[in-house]
């Protein structure tokens, strides 16, 4: 017999996306209906969530924001695989051309925004949803276990609640006053609650209150107990001591070029012609002046340091300089745009850039590419590397995070592996990686064979259920 599970997240594929936690959120529920249960998803109803084909839930809330009391209403959706999706309407908080924040910083409401979330859903626990399990998402929903286990805690039945972490690094940190708009017992802003050097922080809080713990790598597990990458959350983190670590898994439904509906031609591991026709077609798209033989590298990511555009930026000159074709999409710091327009200018016909959020350009960008760069200063998971190697877009990866657990290192003359690792957090070291994958491109029989191997790898929720049990076991 199934549970009936809520997933609680700020963004689900294909609704709303900034990163990697929408892709989970989309995924996971399908994969777990698929093994018996009953999933429902709860998130808010942003500008960009198309609103035909919703409809009214019957299902209003009243949630106490300090003196005032603030309505909102669900709508109902529905993912792919009949997974009822509720959006949390109220247009003051969430009706905005952007999810968090704009190019200029972080909306100053966020924590208003986020705990209005995270109330609304546990008054709508009295009527709408019955779960025996709770799965919340990120710092944006860390609150529902806090709630839940104080103000809560005699109308909600003890609902258990798993919070998995995606990024550390953003935690949900707001100024002390914002305390106020919780409602909680002034007893929770000191060090065993959620007060953290002075301000409120939303995630540990859910670390602090949920039943359980999850990450979304082995190897970030443990980074993010160290102090170099738990954010000053490492010591609540080892203190718990039941830190999981379960992977996100691809929708190979989504991300399969056998199937792709973006792609020009389809291909698989028996036959990879069509991927020499969408790299001629990803080349004329971009209005490069490269030939198909041209190593081309892709780039797909959020404009940041953490994402390694730091050290990237000041290579990239020398990876063009190596022969290679570099492609760019995403958005983020604004600081990065001009300097990759700049780059454009350096190298016309050899860089493409594109700024924005674009899912039919990105499945394209991995089906057309040779190889997809993620220098990453720390990554939990990511989930690029994983579908390029699907589409036989071989990975360069830093080994941090869920970057070192999913890609295996080629050895010197290519005979194993399915993508390379450099260690270093370094333009060097990334130059160093970038350089091996271009060496190895030019044997084309060993370069066929190393795309093979990686394709036939299979990151999928149910493929991945063995790396998971393991990793609970330890």
């Amino acid at each position: 017999m199934g549970y009936n599970i809520l997933f609680v997240a700020s963004e689900v594929a294909p609704f709303s996306k900034t990163g990697g936690l929408a892709d989970v959120v989309g995924s996971l529920p399908k994969a777990l209906k698929g093994l018996g249960h009953h999933v429902t998803v709860v998130t808010p109803l942003y500008r960009c969530v198309e609103s035909r084909g919703l409809k009214e839930s019957g299902v209003r809330v009243v949630v106490p924001l300090c003196e005032r009391r603030v309505e909102g209403t669900f709508l109902k959706g529905r993912l792919s695989a009949g997974i009822d999706v509720f959006f949390l309407k109220r247009d003051e908080f969430y009706d905005r051309s952007y999810l968090y924040s704009t190019p200029d910083g972080d909306y100053s409401d966020n924590a208003e925004r986020f705990i209005f979330f995270a109330r609304a859903i546990l008054e709508g626990l009295k009527g709408a949803f019955s779960p025996d399990l709770i799965h919340c998402h990120e710092w944006q929903s860390a609150l529902v276990p806090v709630y839940l286990k104080t103000i809560y805690r005699r109308s909600s039945g003890r609902v258990p609640v798993v919070l998995t972490i995606h990024n550390v690094a953003y935690q949900g940190i707001f100024p002390p006053y914002t305390f106020a708009y919780t409602g909680l017992p002034k007893s929770l802003f000191g060090i065993e609650g959620l007060e953290f050097y002075g301000n409120v922080n939303f995630l540990k809080g859910g670390v602090l209150f949920a039943d359980a713990i999850t990450t979304v790598s082995r190897r970030y597990s443990e980074e993010i107990q160290t102090p170099r990458y738990g954010c000053g959350l490492d010591g609540v983190l080892r203190r718990r001591g039941d830190l999981y670590s379960i992977p996100n898994g691809v929708d190979y439904r989504e991300w399969d070029p056998k199937r792709d509906s973006y792609i020009p031609a389809r291909y698989g591991v028996r036959d990879l012609s069509g991927k020499a026709i969408c790299k001629e077609r990803l080349i004329w798209e971009f209005n490069l002046a490269v030939s198909r033989d041209t190593p081309l590298i892709g780039v797909i990511s959020r404009l940041t340091d953490q994402k390694g555009f730091d050290i990237l930026l000041k290579g990239a000159d020398e990876i063009v300089g190596m022969g290679a074709g570099l492609l760019f999409l995403g958005e983020g710091e604004e600081r990065y745009r001009p300097r990759l327009k700049a780059l454009v200018r350096r190298h016309p016909g050899r860089v493409g850039v594109k700024i924005g959020f674009d899912i039919p350009l990105a499945h394209r960008i991995e089906a057309g590419c040779d190889i997809i760069l993620m220098p990453s200063r720390s990554e939990p998971c990511g989930l690029t590397q994983m579908y390029s190697m699907k589409y036989g877009t071989i990975p360069v990866v830093r080994a941090t995070g869920g970057l070192n657990d999913t890609v295996e290192g080629c050895g010197g003359k290519g005979e194993g592996g399915t993508g390379f690792k450099f260690e270093g957090y370094s333009t060097e070291a990334l130059l160093g990686g970038v350089g091996a994958a271009i060496a190895l491109y030019r044997d084309r029989e060993r370069w066929q064979r190393l795309m093979r191997r990686a394709m036939r790898q299979d990151f999928s929720w149910r493929g991945l259920q063995g790396y998971t049990k393991g990793s609970i076991e330890r």
